[in-house]
């Protein structure tokens, strides 16, 4: 990070922290201007990532980016979200704790996108396979689903978030992704029915209309213009130039294969979507005496057709409520106002229930699938909150009060998690903690969320109190129970110079970020959120299979009242805060630079606003209460040695004396500095600023230096040249004088190679045994595994054939010597496993990479009498016994003892098989589990032969073989298994191959065993 910090008059400063005016909001927005000038949209504070959307493409993104901010160090490179993801990964593998990033701002701000960065990410960078390659693909597919069921075009923002997203990506080992989860918070349901001017419903309405085929239309009896539907043209904004609906559309439908949709499933929720289309153009009428009835017959029959829903009841219910009394039910007309509420909350409920069905569809789809990773075991998790920031429009209800208070949860996390972060670091370093002066906020989320006492409380109790309610009595209530309050405010609490500001039906919260006023009306409605029982009951009939996952019988005969829509947020919220507790965070705060979208624009007054709601400057205050700076010794000594001679060119001591004597010579003051345990600590950036500017005077010193230095290793290595090339012709030619007898030696010996071993070859045939040895040595095998050996010469062929047995003798000995007994024992049984069915059947290549089991069965499985007759030393498995008159299948136990087995039925032992009585035992050659014990039919005190089958055949008949001693006696038969019925008699069992596993009587009364063919590819 250090490398920018001469550029900082140009462009700022890469952290936050290193301003010298740090309590300035004024100099912190124009750092944050000078960097947005320059393209660089990503400043620091601390450990905290601050984003501003540049409203265009940058070339920062690329794979070669990945690549760069890969295995990098924080600090080391300019700041970017890249960094982020892989500081928070790395931190996940070598610390093997959970992580989670937390990305909040503004609609427009560009949150969104993070995650979509973050994901790609580590989509391209983590280790894969094709498994992982496929879930990765899940993943980055996800996005635009749930971008077209859950954003909607908003006056700040054209694809504005409209539901909170947290989602874990959990990590194999190996730091592969393996597996997701996604949850959701506080869908906007009422955007279905209504939008503000200039804003539109959620994407997938005109997406359907735009980019669905006539024929797709004409199922759903839609027609192409959004102005014919009620729920779309209240915000008089069909199309978006920044929006194409179409190719969206054909973005979704081509994602919605890859998360795992059906095609029938496909087709259920667009007549979900476009049921709820015709269901806000169902219209009413009201009579005489006040009654309602529907006007749009037509509706109700496209919506009979659509939702799969009665006509009649759907009817009977958008008219009428069912009331229960005393245990009488009772039908209730309604008015043409409750009417149009019920219409209206019935396609709130269809199409919220139907976005939390596609949630928890993508879930399956993101679920861990592989056996190998069930376990959990050496798994970690990345977290990725996307979620709305601090909202203050001109007018706020209801979801800005969800919302605010979900940003006062998080700040209070933000602020308690960084205190903590640098408490501990401090701890850890061996520095003395300073008491940091900061806002709690913990006052205003009490005034919330306090049971009995708190807003959500009085409004949940509100919305149940019997008798007249209304949301001015709710507020009355407020200001009862809250009046003294000083973070609450309403009309009647109000000085007259807030109440010239103020409504009388609105109350004003003192959040961190600021004073927002919320106007109660609708507050009791959308807490409510209740459905008629009768319209529950028409849609738990839906045969629309989506709807009726949504809408549960069960739901319909509870008589308990589901919990309020703030509580349940509440509860909600509380969970999320739980689950982020247990994780290590990471923050990116996002910022929008100006409300027109527009690149390279910088609206001072609008920053400034999300500086203050982001709290950005509690937390630089936070970060900067102690120490500006700290690095670790070994990057400040790296970085900083040529500054002092003694420290220059290496330091060969301690890495803390060298830092200290670097500083001393430097002149850093005792107040200006901490040394830790392994860092330096830096309070003022102007310390840490003159020593790079000392730096970069000192650099063309250094590059002469450096210069002189490669001229005069450039000469010496030519001289070193020049001296070899004299030595190598020295060498080469003085032997042909010196030694010429020897070489004479190796000539003559050449020739009488094939010899007996003579004065004339002896010199010859030693080299060769020598160089054979000296090549063996290097070449030697390493492993039992390893079969390749050295071609020896001739001469030594057979001395080279005694060398390979004792070196293939001594690798055996160390490798039996650190074989653990449970291994060998294993790798027995796998051994005779492999001399009984090896090429003679079928699934035997299946088990070789299963561990045989001490037993099948646990003890709690088998009956305690059985247990104490026969003692705990046993291997158990479930079989299927059948007759041998009518091969009536019965499921029983086979105990196996060291003397004989059993077969046992609950808790009576049915038959006992003594080994030394066992003649032998029959499996076929094909993939089935059926085998037969051979008894003597003369022995009266033996049952005749038992047919017997088992799901792990392989492992038991090699068990039962070794402990019986009958390993020669497993005869594996192609065709059939004759086996002894009684004296006399004979039965058989006839294999054959076939699609499906199944085990009948056959004709002529043979066991007739129907095999599927093994896949062996």
């Amino acid at each position: 990070m250090e490398s920018a910090l001469t550029a900082r008059d140009r462009v700022g400063v890469q952290d936050f922290v290193l301003l010298e005016n740090y309590n300035s909001e004024a100099a912190f927005i124009e750092n944050l201007r000078r960097r947005f000038k320059e393209n660089l949209i990503y400043t620091y504070i601390g450990s905290v990532l601050v984003s501003v959307n540049p409203y265009k493409e940058l070339e920062i993104y690329s794979k070669q980016q990945m690549e760069r901010y890969r295995g990098v160090s924080f600090y080391e490179i300019s700041p970017h979200i890249y960094a982020v993801s892989d500081n928070t990964y790395r931190a996940m593998r070598t610390e093997r704790k959970d992580q989670c990033i937390l990305i909040s701002g503004e609609s427009g701000a560009g949150k969104t996108e993070a995650s979509k960065k973050i994901l790609l990410y580590y989509a391209v960078t983590c280790p894969m396979n094709d498994h992982m390659a496929a879930l990765g693909d899940r993943l980055l597919q996800s996005n635009p689903v749930l971008e077209a069921f859950g954003n909607a075009k908003t006056l700040r923002n054209d694809n504005s978030s409209r539901f909170g997203k947290y989602m874990d990506v959990q990590f194999d080992f190996r730091g592969a992704p393996v597996g997701g989860h996604i949850l959701n918070y506080l869908l906007e349901k009422s955007r279905v029915v209504h939008q503000n001017h200039g804003e539109r419903n959620f994407h997938i309405f005109y997406q359907l209309l735009e980019g669905g085929d006539e024929d797709l239309l004409n199922t759903l009896d839609l027609e192409r213009n959004p102005q014919n539907y009620q729920y779309l043209v209240k915000g008089n904004c069909p199309r978006v130039s920044s929006i194409s609906d179409k190719n969206n559309w054909k973005v979704v439908m081509k994602a919605l294969p890859v998360i795992g949709f059906t095609e029938e499933e496909v087709q259920k929720l667009l007549n979900i979507i476009a049921g709820v289309l015709h269901l806000g153009n169902t219209q009413f009428g009201e009579g005489e005496e006040g009654e309602t009835y529907i006007t749009t017959e037509t509706q109700i029959t496209k919506l009979v057709k659509l939702l799969g829903v009665d006509g009649s009841a759907l009817r009977e219910a958008l008219t009428h409520k069912k009331l229960t009394a005393k245990g009488e039910e009772m039908i209730s007309p309604l008015n043409f106002e409750q009417a149009i509420s019920a219409r209206d909350a019935l396609a709130k409920a269809v199409y919220g229930r139907t976005f939390t069905w596609l949630v928890e569809k993508i879930n399956q789809s993101l679920a861990l699938k592989d056996e190998i990773y069930h376990s959990n075991k050496g798994s970690s998790v990345i977290g990725l909150l996307d979620i709305y920031g601090f909202e203050v429009l001109q007018h706020n209800s209801f979801e800005q009060f969800c919302i605010n208070y979900c940003n006062e949860k998080l700040q209070q996390l933000f602020i308690e998690l960084t205190l903590r972060s640098e408490q501990e670091e401090y701890e850890t370093e061996g520095i003395a903690w300073e008491t940091v002066q900061y806002f709690d906020n913990k006052i205003i989320c009490d005034l919330i969320e306090e049971k009995h006492k708190g807003i959500i409380s009085i409004l949940d109790e509100e919305c149940l109190r019997p008798g007249e309610t209304c949301d001015v009595s709710f507020l009355e209530k407020l200001e009862d129970t809250l009046g003294g309050h000083p973070h609450f405010v309403t009309h009647k609490l109000a000085n007259g110079k807030t109440r010239r500001v103020m409504s009388r039906e609105e109350f004003r919260l003192l959040h961190y970020a600021g004073e927002v006023n919320y106007n109660v009306n609708g507050f009791l409605d959308k807490n409510n959120d209740l459905l008629n029982r009768n319209l529950k009951e028409v849609m738990c009939q839906s045969d629309n299979q989506i709807l009726s996952r949504c809408f549960r019988r069960e739901e319909v005969m509870d008589q308990k009242r589901p919990e309020m829509a703030a509580t349940q947020f509440k509860n909600s919220l509380m969970k999320l805060m739980e689950i982020l507790m247990s994780k290590e965070p990471s923050y990116v705060r996002c910022i929008k630079p100006n409300d027109a979208k527009q690149p390279g624009r910088f609206d001072e007054v609008l920053v400034r606003h999300q500086v203050k709601y982001l709290g950005l400057m509690e937390n630089l205050r936070v970060r900067r209460a102690g120490f500006a700076y700290r690095r670790r010794f070994e990057a400040f000594l790296q970085r900083y040695k040529p500054l002092c001679p003694e420290t220059w060119p290496n330091w060969h001591g301690r890495l803390v004396d060298g830092v200290s004597t670097l500083v001393n010579h430097l002149g850093y003051k005792p107040e200006e500095y901490k040394l830790g345990r392994s860092k330096i600590f830096i309070r003022f950036p102007k310390t840490l600023f003159t020593t790079e500017d000392a730096l970069e005077a000192k650099k063309p010193e250094i590059a002469l230096t450096l210069q002189t230095s490669w001229r005069g290793y450039r000469e010496r290595a030519k001289y070193q040249r020049i001296r070899r090339a004299e030595t190598a012709f020295c060498m080469y030619t003085i032997p042909l004088v010196v030694y010429g007898s020897v070489f004479i030696r190796f000539i003559k010996g050449f020739i009488y190679r094939h010899e007996e071993y003579c004065p004339e070859n002896e010199y010859f045939l030693d080299h060769v045994r020598y160089s054979f040895l000296k090549n063996l040595r290097k070449n030697l095998p390493k492993s039992v595994l390893d079969k390749s050996w050295p071609t020896p010469p001739p001469l030594v062929v057979e001395a080279s054939e005694h060398l390979r047995t004792l070196h293939m003798r001594n690798m055996v000995v160390k490798y039996c010597r650190r074989v653990q007994p449970e291994w060998k024992k294993q790798m027995v049984q796998k051994v005779v496993a492999s001399e009984i069915f090896k090429d003679q059947k079928d699934n035997y290549p299946q088990s070789v990479g299963r561990l045989f089991l001490d037993s099948r069965l646990e003890r709690e499985q088998i009956n305690l009498k059985v247990v104490q007759t026969l003692g705990n030393d046993k291997y158990g498995a479930s079989v299927t016994k059948y007759d041998r008159r009518g091969f009536k299948p019965r499921p029983r136990q086979l105990l196996l003892t060291n003397t004989f087995a059993v077969l046992v039925d609950r808790t009576k032992i049915k038959q006992r098989i003594d080994y030394t009585a066992l003649r032998g035992i029959s499996v076929s050659s094909l993939s089935d589990g059926m085998f037969v014990l051979h008894m003597p039919s003369e022995d009266s005190k033996q049952k005749a032969d038992a047919v017997l089958q088992c799901d792990h055949v392989i492992e038991l008949v090699t068990k039962l073989a070794m402990m019986a001693g009958k390993i020669d006696y497993v005869n594996i038969s192609p065709g059939s298994i004759r086996f002894t019925v009684a004296r006399g008699k004979e039965g058989i069992i006839d294999f054959v191959r076939g699609s499906e596993m199944k085990v009948t009587k056959g004709k002529r009364g043979h066991l007739l065993v129907t095999v599927p063919r093994t896949n062996t590819t």
